[in-house]
């Protein structure tokens, strides 16, 4: 089918708006932007789309599926991946694969391009995947790797967008739904065309050189994000159903914590089950219950020293049977006197004579 080859040839499902240009991504950045990512995926669709000959420093966020493999991007990297793990706070795991030496054939002179993608591997949802590309150390580029790494031109992609986390997790969402959540763009996006935006709450600007000061204004943005897509969705929605939402919704940020509450609850019900193992007789069972016999109260003490006294009696006896037949032993052997040489050498003498 046309589009299994499609999704083999890179074919990916990604978040719709641009995210704009970062020179660098922090690892506690990336972080605070998939737990972001995790409420943003319950309201947006995701469209099918490629990556392809991204810029330096764009930025991606895509749902990995687990039965396809990673996306292609039209880069050929001449070093293999590397991975590792880096703790977060919170008892997160952020994953970093990282390739190295990357270009893109026919265009670059050296292979200078570096590809990061993220994912919170504990913590948060390991199938939504940040990309990042930036600019690393140069190195010659090899020439038998420079050949293009797909066929061109890209097969074009008709499929429906699709609601990949939340509620609504399958379901598709056609062109022309009207605006807010169930609008679409275009399915069919090259990544080299330089997307510039404020698409995830990532304006399309430079990051700031304090890594702090980046932080802080990556988490305002995405706020901001947040409340136009709420406000949005409450305006696709007639008033009874978001005044049943309003009732349903816990918090707003549940679903940033859906793991640690889940782990958080799983603790408290088996905290629970141990505890009222403990107390559930002292405050409910009978007080007054009598305690069970020894296990030795199926013997008598009198019968025990009879038996006692009966052994002992054939002990001795058989004792003093012992002694006797030793004694007699001892009797029954004749006495044998030593003899000195001198007397052996007498009598042969007397002998002789």
């Amino acid at each position: 089918m046309a589009q299994l080859a499609a999704q083999a040839e890179g074919l990916c499902l990604r978040y719709p708006d641009p995210l704009g240009p970062h020179v660098q991504v922090s690892h506690e950045a990336a972080a605070q932007m998939l737990l972001r990512a995790i409420q943003l995926a319950q309201h947006t669709p995701f469209t099918w789309g490629y990556i392809d000959k991204p810029n330096e420093g764009q930025l991606f966020l895509i749902f990995q599926m687990p039965q396809l493999p990673f996306p292609l991007d039209g880069l050929v990297y001449q070093d293999r991946e590397q991975r590792y793990s880096v703790p977060i706070g919170g008892g997160r795991e952020l994953e970093v694969f990282e390739f190295k030496f990357g270009f893109i054939p026919g265009v670059d002179t050296t292979a200078f391009r570096v590809r990061r993608r993220y994912r919170l591997a504990k913590g948060g949802h390991p199938q939504l995947v940040l990309i990042h590309y930036s600019r690393g150390q140069a190195a010659p580029i090899m020439p038998s790797l420079n050949q293009p790494a797909r066929n061109y031109p890209l097969r074009p992609v008709n499929e429906p967008a699709v609601y990949v986390l939340g509620e609504k997790q399958g379901q598709k969402v056609f062109p022309g739904a009207g605006p807010g959540p169930g609008r679409v763009p275009p399915t069919v996006d090259h990544a080299g065309a330089g997307d510039i935006g404020m698409g995830y709450g990532l304006p399309g600007m430079g990051m700031p050189g304090n890594p702090q000061a980046l932080l802080a204004h990556q988490n305002n943005n995405m706020e901001a994000l947040e409340k136009r897509a709420l406000r949005d969705r409450s305006a696709s929605m007639g008033p009874r159903q978001t005044a049943a939402r309003v009732e349903d919704d816990d918090s707003a940020d549940e679903a940033e914590t859906i793991s640690t509450r889940t782990l958080t609850l799983t603790r408290y019900r088996r905290n629970h089950d141990l505890m009222n193992e403990v107390f559930m007789y002292a405050a409910f069972g009978n007080k007054n219950v009598i305690s069970p016999p020894p296990p030795y109260s199926i013997f008598k003490k009198a019968d025990l020293e009879e038996k006692v006294a009966k052994l002992t009696g054939e002990i001795e006896e058989l004792k003093a049977k012992s002694g006797a037949r030793k004694q007699a032993a001892s009797a029954a052997v004749p006495d044998i006197a030593d003899v000195s040489m001198e007397g052996v050498s007498m009598i042969s003498d007397a002998m002789s004579t």
